[in-house]
């Protein structure tokens, strides 16, 4: 038999439309991962090498002299294991409140459980980025001075992205297309020290800000911001580079009805970020005084 629109299957689809379109929008970091799927529980997977191969002196890799041998050079993996983690939220509605509320109930539970579920999807791709803000396998740098020192004593905002900026470059990554997260407040100061303590025209905001979070560009860097980034801090990355999001389900969403009480709405997502280019990520630290 077919569903006409009042039917669960119908509504049930479009529910879940709404929901991944709006998960689109609010995620940041995850649009900034390459994202590839996974069948079991758990995936193995291997970080390389990322400094460039040399030969162990007195060998050379230049001026080889003739008739001798060619030096040995040997690549190095790190095995890991990751295990899939589920993100999930439900709430209920009542059926008075879903056909009588003035405002729609429906629509903004959706929206508030796709919110949670996202937020954390974000935060923990933000924690594998950074090593839990405790580096041991990516770059790291300090700011030359918080951005938003008074009177903007040594503060040098352009120093300071383009150390971060040389740090994934020693490892040879091409950086052209770097994206820097901030929390908000860092980027009110960095603006703020551009226009204020610089003298800077207003910098050229992104139009793309509704497609790819992008606010505003500087230095060939795109600046975003998240409040799932950590206070004082920040995060420079090579998007589609340096993490992968493992899908095992994505984000989605189900109306469990009870006749004659009410709705029960579950958002959930299963998946797990892998750092799979630590040395293409670089933490900045004193961002704020």
């Amino acid at each position: 038999m077919a569903d006409t629109v009042e039917m669960q299957d119908i509504r049930g689809l479009d529910i879940d439309k709404a929901v991944k379109g709006f998960a689109l929008v609010e995620y940041t970091f995850k649009n900034d991962c390459t994202v590839s799927s996974m069948s079991g529980d758990a995936v193995r997977w291997y970080s390389e090498t990322a400094a460039d191969l040399t030969a162990t002196a007195p060998s050379v890799v230049a001026n080889i002299s003739p008739l001798s041998g060619f030096p040995t050079l040997e690549v190095s993996w790190t095995r890991n294991t990751s295990y899939v983690k589920k993100f999930a939220a439900e709430g209920f509605l009542s059926m008075e409140d879903i056909k009588s509320a003035d405002i729609d109930v429906l629509a903004r539970t959706l929206l508030r459980l796709t919110r949670a579920v996202t937020k954390q999807v974000d935060a923990t791709i933000y924690n594998v980025l950074t090593e839990n803000d405790t580096p041991t396998n990516i770059n790291t740098v300090a700011t030359n001075a918080p951005w938003n020192t008074s009177g903007y004593t040594s503060v040098n905002a352009v120093e300071d992205i383009l150390d971060a900026k040389k740090s994934i470059q020693d490892y040879n990554y091409d950086t052209s297309n770097c994206v820097l997260y901030l929390t908000p407040l860092g980027y009110k100061s960095l603006l703020t020290w551009l226009i204020d303590g610089k003298g800077s025209s207003i910098p050229q905001f992104s139009s793309d800000r509704v497609k790819d979070g992008t606010m505003l560009e500087l230095l060939g860097v795109k600046i975003k911001v998240s409040p799932n980034v950590t206070a004082d801090k920040a995060v420079m990355f090579i998007p589609q580079k340096a993490c992968t999001w493992k899908s095992f389900q994505d984000i989605t969403s189900r109306v469990i009805e009870e006749p004659g009480i009410g709705s029960k709405i579950r958002v959930w997502e299963l998946g797990i970020p892998i750092l799979t280019d630590p040395r293409a990520v670089c933490l900045i630290t004193n961002i704020d005084a």
